[in-house]
C-alpha cells in the first residue's frame, strides 16, 4: 500500500516476497500532488526552523532562558524533520522504488524515526516545564539545568527507541514483472503479530504516551489555577487586596502556558488523524484500503508534517516582540514570495478561464447558428410539404 510505503516507518512488509504476485505502484496524480506540497511545506519548515534558530542563539538572554532552550530543540527536532523525512518522501513517491543502496535505507529509516520521536518526546517535555513553571514557581532557578538533562535523556531515548530500524529495514529486489528495490522490513519479522506489535510499541512512544502525559499535566495545571482563582476571589471578598496580588498567576507564566498549549495543542491536531488511519490499516489492512481512498490518506500524512511548520510560528506568536527579527522578516519575505506566486497562479487561471469562456462562448454561438439553420430549412420543408398535400 501506498500510505503504508511513505509513512512514518517505512513500507513495512507490506512489499510482497518474491514468490508472491506484486503490484507495483505507480506515480499517480494524488502523489504528484502530494509531492508538491510536501516540498512546499519542507521550503517553509526548514526556513521557519533555521530562522527561529538563528534568532534564539543569537541573543544571549534566549540561551539562559528554561522555557527558550526546550523550544530551540524543538526546532532542531522539526528541521530534522523538514530535512529528512519530508524530501525522503517526496523522493520516495517520485521514484516509487528504493534506488539509495542498503545503507542510505538503513540510516534514513533511523533518522526518520528519530526525528519523530525526538519531536514528541520535547513537545512532552515543554509540557512537564509548563507544569513546574504553574505548581513550582520558585523551582525556576534550577529550571535551565532540570531541562538540559531532561533534553539529552530526550534525544538519548529517541536514538536508542530508533535504532531498531537499522537492523528490520533493508533492501530487497525482486525480478517479476520486473526488476524492482523497495527498502522494507519484508523478512525482519518471523510473524505478522511480531510487526504489528512493533508499530504498536512505536504508536504508544510516539503518540499515545506523550498525549497522556501532556493531558496530566494540562489538568493538574487547570486544577492550580482554579484553586488559585478559588482562593483569591474567597480573599478579596474579605479585604481589598494590593494591584499586583489580583491576578494569582504572573503574565510570563501565563503567556508560556499559552503558547505551551498551542504547541501541544498543534501536535494532537496534526497527528492524530494519521495514527488513527494507521491503528486501522495495522489491524483491519482489507477493510481500511477499502473504505480510505489513497487521495486522503496522502493527505493524512501531510497533515502531520505540517505540525514542524507551525511550531516556530506558533513560537513566533505567542512570543511577541517578534518585529524586526529575523524570522519576521524570514516569513514576510515567504509571505511575500508566496503572494506573488498565488496572484501570479490567479491571474493565469483567470486568464485561462477567460480564454475558455470566450472559446465556448464562441462555439456554442456557432452551434446556435448551425441549429438555426437547420431548424429553419426542416420548417420549410414541412411547409412545403404540407401547402403539397392540403394545398
Amino acid at each position: 500500500m501506498e500510505h503504508n510505503r511513505s509513512g512514518l516507518w517505512g513500507r513495512g512488509s507490506s512489499f510482497k516476497g518474491l514468490e508472491e504476485s506484486v503490484v507495483l505502484p505507480i506515480f499517480s496524480v494524488a502523489a504528484q500532488v502530494r509531492v508538491g506540497l510536501t516540498l512546499l511545506l519542507c521550503v517553509i519548515s526548514a526556513t521557519c526552523n533555521m530562522a527561529m534558530l538563528w534568532t534564539g542563539w543569537s541573543r544571549p538572554a534566549a540561551k539562559g532562558s528554561h522555557a527558550r532552550l526546550l523550544l530551540l530543540h524543538l526546532a532542531v527536532a522539526d528541521l530534522l524533520v523538514a530535512l529528512v523525512v519530508m524530501p525522503l518522501d517526496a523522493a520516495w513517491n517520485i521514484t516509487l522504488q528504493w534506488q539509495a543502496g542498503d545503507v542510505a535505507c538503513r540510516l534514513l529509516m533511523f533518522l526518520k524515526l528519530l526525528a519523530m520521536y525526538a519531536s514528541a518526546f520535547i513537545t512532552t517535555l515543554i509540557s512537564l516545564d509548563c507544569q513546574a513553571a504553574i505548581l513550582q514557581p520558585l523551582a525556576t532557578a534550577r529550571a535551565w539545568r532540570k531541562n538540559q538533562i531532561l533534553l539529552y535523556a530526550a534525544w538519548l531515548m529517541s536514538a536508542s527507541l530508533s535504532a531498531p530500524q537499522l537492523f528490520l529495514f533493508h533492501t530487497v529486489t525482486i525480478s517479476s514483472p520486473q526488476n524492482f528495490t523497495q527498502c522494507t522490513t519484508h523478512g525482519s519479522f518471523a510473524q505478522h503479530w511480531h510487526e504489528v506489535a512493533y508499530n504498536m510499541f512505536g504508536f504508544l512512544g510516539l503518540f499515545l504516551l506523550p498525549l497522556l502525559v501532556m493531558s496530566a499535566c494540562y489538568t493538574r495545571v487547570l486544577l492550580e489555577i482554579s484553586r488559585h482563582l478559588s482562593s483569591c476571589n474567597s480573599w478579596s471578598a474579605q479585604e481589598t487586596p494590593l494591584r499586583r496580588s489580583r491576578n494569582p498567576i504572573p503574565r510570563a507564566r501565563l503567556r508560556l502556558l499559552h503558547l505551551s498549549l498551542a504547541i501541544v495543542g498543534s501536535f494532537v491536531l496534526c497527528w492524530t488523524p494519521y495514527y488513527l488511519l494507521g491503528l486501522w490499516y495495522w489491524f483491519w489492512p482489507v477493510d481500511m484500503e477499502g473504505t480510505v481512498s489513497p487521495s486522503l490518506a496522502h493527505i493524512l500524512f501531510l497533515f502531520g508534517l505540517l505540525n514542524a511548520c507551525l511550531d516556530p510560528i506558533t513560537y513566533r506568536l505567542f512570543a511577541g516582540g517578534w518585529q524586526g527579527s529575523v524570522f519576521y522578516l524570514v516569513l514576510k519575505k515567504l509571505l511575500s514570495f508566496f503572494h506573488l506566486v498565488l496572484k501570479k497562479l490567479l491571474n493565469f487561471f483567470y486568464l485561462a478561464l477567460k480564454t475558455l469562456l470566450s472559446f465556448f462562448h464562441m462555439v456554442l454561438k456557432k452551434l446556435l447558428s448551425f441549429f438555426y439553420m437547420v431548424l429553419k430549412v426542416l420548417l420549410s420543408f414541412f411547409y412545403l410539404v404540407l401547402k403539397k398535400l392540403f394545398g
